[in-house]
C-alpha cells in the first residue's frame, strides 16, 4: 500500500516536474544556440572522454554519429552505471518489502513470544517496551502528517506567490511543486531547499529577463519568506510538535537537527528511535535503580512527557480480546 499510494505517485510527479523543467530549460536556452547546451550541462562526474564525448553530441550532433564506436562506447558505460544503481535500489526495497512482509505477517507470533519471554504484561520488560512502542508509533505515524501539512503549506506560499507577483512573473505547476516540497521537507538539513531554491532561481531568471528592479526585489522577498515558512517554520516548530504529540516538542526537535548532523541521513530517523529508547528507561527504570529500590511496572519520573504505559498494555489487551472474541464466534474461519 505504500508503494502504491505514495511512492509510485511520487515518482510519476518527479517524472512530471522533470519533463516541464527540460522543456522550459530547453525555451530558455534556445536563442543560445546549441553551444549553450553544453554550458547549462554538468558532466564533471564522467571520466574525461566520456565528458568530451556527450559535449561532442550536444555541441555538433552530425559529428558525434560519424563516430558510432566512441559512441557506442559512451552510451554503454552510462548504461551501465544506471542499471548498477537501478539494481542495487531494487535489492534494498526487495529487502526493505520482504522483512515488513515478514514481520506483519507473524506479528502475532513474535508479539506472545516475546510477552512470554518478557513474563506477562505485568512486568518492567513489557511495560517499557509498550510505552516504547507507543511513543514511536506517535512519531514515525507522525512523519506521514508532517509531509501532508508542509505539502498544503508549500502550495499555498507559491499560489499566493502567483497572486502577488509582478507581470512576467509565475510558477508553473503549483500542486506538483508543493507535493514535491512536502516530501523533500523529510530530508535533514536540506529540507525544502531542493525545491524552492530552483523555484527562487527560476523567478530571478524571469525578473532579469524582464528588467525591472521591483520584480527582483519581490524576488528578494520572495526568497525570505520561503526560508522561514518552507525551512526554519517545520525543522523547529511543526514536525518536532506533529511527529512528537505525546514528547517534548523542543527535546525532539533536537533529536530531528542533531541526528543528521551526527549520523547523516540515517541520523534522522535512528536519534529520534534513540532518544525514546532513552527517555523511556529513565522514566521507568531509573529512578528505582538509582533509590536500590525494586523496579516497578509504573511510570515514576516525567508522568507527562512521554506515553502512558498502562493505556498502551490495556490497548494491546482490548485488542487481543477482540481477536480472541472473533476466533470463538467464528471458529472455522469462514469470517
Amino acid at each position: 500500500m505504500t508503494v502504491l499510494l505514495i511512492v509510485i505517485p511520487l515518482l510519476v510527479l518527479l517524472l512530471y516536474a522533470g519533463f516541464n523543467v527540460v522543456q522550459q530549460v530547453q525555451q530558455a536556452i534556445g536563442a543560445g544556440g546549441s553551444g549553450a547546451a553544453g554550458s547549462v550541462v554538468d558532466l564533471s562526474m564522467l571520466p574525461s572522454d566520456q565528458a568530451d564525448t556527450v559535449r561532442t553530441f550536444l555541441r555538433n550532433p552530425r559529428q558525434a554519429v560519424s563516430q558510432p564506436q566512441q559512441v557506442a562506447g559512451t552510451v554503454l558505460g552510462l548504461g551501465a552505471q544506471a542499471f548498477s544503481a537501478v539494481t542495487g535500489g531494487l535489492l534494498l526495497v526487495g529487502l526493505a518489502l520482504t522483512i515488513s512482509f515478514f514481520l506483519l505477517k507473524n506479528d502475532d507470533q513474535l508479539g506472545g513470544g516475546l510477552e512470554a519471554l518478557f513474563g506477562g504484561r505485568d512486568t518492567v520488560a513489557y511495560t517499557y517496551a509498550a510505552a516504547v512502542d507507543e511513543d514511536l508509533e506517535s512519531v514515525f505515524f507522525g512523519n506521514l502528517l508532517f509531509v501532508l501539512t508542509m505539502a498544503v503549506i508549500a502550495v499555498i506560499a507559491y499560489e499566493a506567490t502567483n497572486l502577488l507577483a509582478p507581470a512576467g512573473l509565475h510558477i508553473p505547476m503549483v500542486l506538483v511543486l508543493g507535493v514535491l516540497t512536502g516530501a523533500a521537507s523529510l530530508i535533514p538539513i536540506v529540507v525544502g531547499k531542493v525545491i524552492y531554491l530552483p523555484v527562487v532561481a527560476y523567478l530571478g531568471f524571469q525578473a532579469l529577463q524582464a528588467g525591472n528592479n521591483g520584480a527582483i526585489a519581490f524576488v528578494v522577498g520572495t526568497l525570505v519568506v520561503y526560508f522561514l515558512v518552507l525551512d526554519i517554520l517545520p525543522q523547529t516548530f511543526i514536525q518536532p510538535y506533529i511527529t512528537g504529540r505525546q514528547l517534548d516538542m523542543l527535546v525532539l526537535m533536537f533529536a530531528y537537527i542533531l541526528g543528521p548532523i551526527l549520523w547523516g541521513w540515517y541520523g534522522f530517523f535512528l536519534l529520534p528511535i534513540v532518544f525514546i529508547a532513552i527517555l523511556e528507561l529513565v522514566r521507568i527504570v531509573l529512578p528505582e535503580l538509582v533509590r536500590g529500590e525494586r523496579l516497578t511496572p509504573t511510570v515514576t519520573l516525567g508522568e507527562g512527557v512521554g506515553a502512558d504505559p498502562r493505556s498502551a498494555r490495556d490497548d494491546v489487551a482490548a485488542d487481543d480480546a477482540a481477536d480472541t472474541d472473533g476466533e470463538a464466534d467464528d471458529p472455522a474461519g469462514t469470517d
